[in-house]
């Protein structure tokens, strides 16, 4: 599970917004996401004798918490922030701003070449840096959303030696699905389309990563159902969703 988050750097504070001229400071990243999402963890463990055994022996993070979601306190989630603002400059005040989180243990994060699991994973995408990213060599709980470009070249073939990303600095490998597969024919993906879409799932995951695309079709319903139903079919990490009441009403696991 994940949620998207577009981020800019403003006045020194951390604000939310689609673009520049729709920022507030009373829309920022702690108000909306951080302070909420620890109030939620908050909330979920507090230890009881009844719940401390069966949420240890419930869940696979290695703080032994439980995570946000109530009927599966064992999914992560991850919260996607796509940074608008200068990325160097940025990056660091989102880190300081995790503190909170990250002093309860509730960020996933790597400790040499372990990677351990926590309720929030957080992912750097948009203008994230990432040279920031690798330079913390010890320990990180900030991950990398790596451009699909970078790992699928212009003649519709993986690249090689893209040995600097891997499942210890990096979740998600995302493209714009409009530009790299097209739009479909008459409402359905050609089999070369879908070959494209195979090609790029299999070197993501050779790397241990999950391939994202935005910009899927969003209308009508039954081209933007095809395009889901490959997408799951093809297996890819995420679906970036937009109509959220249309996507629950699905049987994903028919």
């Amino acid at each position: 599970m994940s949620v998207e988050a577009d981020v800019w750097l403003h006045n020194g504070d951390l604000l939310v917004g689609h673009t520049e001229n729709s920022l507030t400071p009373a829309r920022s990243l702690r108000s909306l996401y951080l302070d909420p999402l620890a109030s939620i963890l908050a909330r979920q463990n507090v230890p009881t004798v009844s719940s401390a055994h069966s949420k240890r022996s419930a869940t696979p993070f290695t703080s032994n918490t439980s995570g946000v979601f109530e009927t599966n306190t064992s999914v992560s989630l991850t919260l996607l922030l796509d940074i608008k603002s200068d990325g160097q400059a940025t990056l660091p005040i989102i880190k300081q701003q995790l503190e909170p989180l990250r002093a309860k243990g509730w960020l996933t994060h790597t400790e040499g070449s372990r990677l351990l699991p926590s309720p929030i994973t957080i992912v750097g995408s948009g203008t994230t840096p990432f040279d920031l990213i690798q330079s913390e060599s010890s320990t990180r709980d900030v991950f990398f959303d790596v451009p699909l470009s970078n790992l699928w070249g212009d003649e519709n073939t993986a690249t090689e030696n893209r040995t600097e990303y891997s499942s210890q600095n990096s979740l998600y490998a995302s493209a714009q699905f409009s530009k790299v597969i097209g739009a479909p024919w008459h409402g359905v993906l050609r089999p070369e389309q879908v070959e494209i879409v195979r090609g790029q799932v299999q070197a993501a995951a050779a790397l241990g990563l999950k391939v994202r695309y935005w910009d899927t079709p969003a209308w009508p319903v039954s081209t933007r159902d095809h395009v889901w139903d490959v997408l799951v079919k093809e297996g890819v990490g995420v679906l970036n969703v937009d109509d959220l009441a249309g996507a629950s009403k699905r049987s994903w696991y028919s």
